[in-house]
């Protein structure tokens, strides 16, 4: 895990559910490795909706997906840690499911309105389509 992705898992956890810039919009994807199988600790931005959150596989603008998006295709069923209403932390079991060509600009334009850094992203990722899931809780 990097130090990076460590230093936010950590800030989570110690100031119940808020970490850094992303507030309380961050979550920690408990992912199930595509090829290991073991479990992989992931922050990401989670837009909260009535049954889930939505998260984007934007690997900070790279021109190719990170790994978790591998593991999410593979393993579609994991836990996420996210900030609870209104303090704390709650666990919840989700399935994964990634937007397809009718829902993704929708959850573009949220993502994009929410936080506008990831049009940044979308300027460095040589044409590479960031994909976008539907963390539907169970």
């Amino acid at each position: 895990m990097s130090d990076w992705n460590e230093s936010m898992i950590t800030a989570f956890r110690e100031n119940n559910g808020t970490a850094g810039q992303f507030g309380r919009e961050l979550v920690i994807l408990h992912t199930i490795g595509a090829k290991s199988g073991e479990e992989r600790l992931v922050p990401a931005v989670g837009f909260r909706q009535d049954d889930g959150w939505i998260v984007i596989a934007s690997a900070a603008g790279a021109t190719k997906h990170p790994g978790w998006y591998f593991n999410l295709l593979a393993h579609p069923e994991f836990a996420i840690e996210a900030a609870a209403t209104p303090d704390g932390i709650e666990t919840a079991q989700v399935t994964a499911r990634e937007l397809g060509d009718d829902e993704y600009p929708a959850a573009w334009e949220l993502i994009t309105t929410t936080s506008p850094g990831f049009l940044d992203y979308e300027k460095t990722t040589e044409g590479r389509r960031m994909p976008i899931f539907k963390l539907t809780r169970h």
